[in-house]
């Protein structure tokens, strides 16, 4: 009886997340490449800590920009121990500037937004684009950030690149990035609203009017905060300015993870503080197993018929809702797309080890404690 009761309401509210993933496809915004030239000087402020695999291949993308006359790359070697400052300087474009960072940050200070800090208070700019060094761009990808920040007045913009996947456990949990905020977030209501809880943002590429930025005293407002890019968007729409979640798949590419074990840590150094707290992480973990889980465990061992036939909808419904994302963004459809509730066990997993290694104070990422 619980199991059906479970397998029911977890059904019913995969079928209805699948048509709010419908409608919010139907009205995701996309940078418009057609945006008109930049007339304004933008700053592309790049936070690198040993990045010599990936450094070169992001500037020369910012560097082959179109439309974008003035423009400033700043790239802060936050105390690399590879090659990244050798990269950097070897680059023979007065357009590019490195800013050597071998301090550590200041008490009350995570590494991230101590690094952009950093960045910002070097930069020159009207609008500043946040970028990590991973992410690769294409030519009209700033010109069109910019056109959809003007546009529209918002004082950040946030499409989030393709995210790229090799690996068994990349391809299980990358896609989570982008699905997840398709589904849940209400995408019309976020755009029009300045409520902090309709925030969802991805810190491989911002784009930020310096003087909203400036306003909320950027960085500063955020600086303990594990997920900076969520908490920045939070501050500014406390402030009262408007911003905009986009789809940013035809204009920006990131392979944020090479390996299963960089997957593990990159997740669980954030997960943790993805939900408010311990209660919050919990009910998260249990909706999306009861909606996503469930059913198809019910489709294939249930002793009720009905029951099979319901978690064979629920199935269906979730591994729908994922595959209309994966095709509007890019990604790779099938038979990733079919495995979702794979990918929801490992997020759950992904999520306990968070808080197991929050917890114990035994989470860093790059060297540095993130306790």
């Amino acid at each position: 009886m619980v199991m059906k009761r479970i397998t029911t309401l977890g059904s019913l509210t995969a079928g209805a997340l699948a048509i709010h993933t419908a409608f919010n496809l139907a009205h995701l915004r996309k940078p418009n490449p057609n945006s008109p030239p930049v007339l304004e000087k933008v700053s592309v402020l790049i936070p690198a800590r040993n990045e010599e695999s990936n450094i070169q291949h992001c500037i020369v993308s910012v560097l082959a920009s179109l439309d974008v006359p003035s423009l400033e790359v700043l790239v802060l070697d936050d105390g690399s121990t590879d090659r990244t400052a050798e990269i950097v300087s070897s680059i023979t474009d007065s357009r590019v500037r490195l800013i050597r960072g071998m301090d550590e940050p200041p008490p009350g200070w995570l590494g991230k937004p101590w690094a952009c800090a950093r960045l910002a208070t070097e930069a020159t700019g009207t609008v500043l684009v946040f970028l990590d060094a991973d992410v690769e761009l294409s030519p009209d990808a700033i010109r069109a950030c910019v056109g959809e920040l003007r546009a529209h007045n918002y004082a950040l913009v946030s499409p989030y690149p393709m995210q790229l996947a090799q690996g068994w456990l990349e391809r299980l949990v990358q896609p989570m990035v982008t699905w997840s905020w398709c589904a849940f977030l209400p995408l019309e209501w976020s755009q029009r609203s300045t409520r902090p809880s309709l925030s969802a943002a991805n810190g491989q590429l911002l784009v930020v009017d310096s003087v909203a930025y400036r306003g909320i005293s950027g960085h500063e407002a955020v600086a303990s905060e594990v997920l900076e890019d969520i908490a920045l968007m939070r501050a500014l729409k406390s402030s009262g300015s408007l911003t905009c979640t986009m789809d940013g798949s035809a204009i920006a590419t990131c392979r944020m993870y090479s390996t299963t074990n960089e997957v593990i840590d990159g997740y669980a150094k954030s997960l943790w503080a993805g939900f408010g707290g311990p209660a919050g992480s919990i009910g998260v973990n249990v909706l999306l197993l009861s909606t996503f889980v469930v059913p198809p465990l019910a489709a294939v061992a249930a002793r009720s018929p009905r029951t099979r036939a319901m978690g064979t909808v629920g199935y269906l419904a979730g591994i729908t809702s994922r595959a209309l994302v994966a095709r509007r963004t890019g990604s790779r459809v099938w038979p990733d797309s079919a495995m979702h509730p794979a990918s929801i066990t490992a997020f759950s997993a992904l999520s306990a080890i968070s808080w197991s290694r929050h917890l114990k104070g035994k989470n860093t990422w790059k060297g540095r404690s993130l306790s």
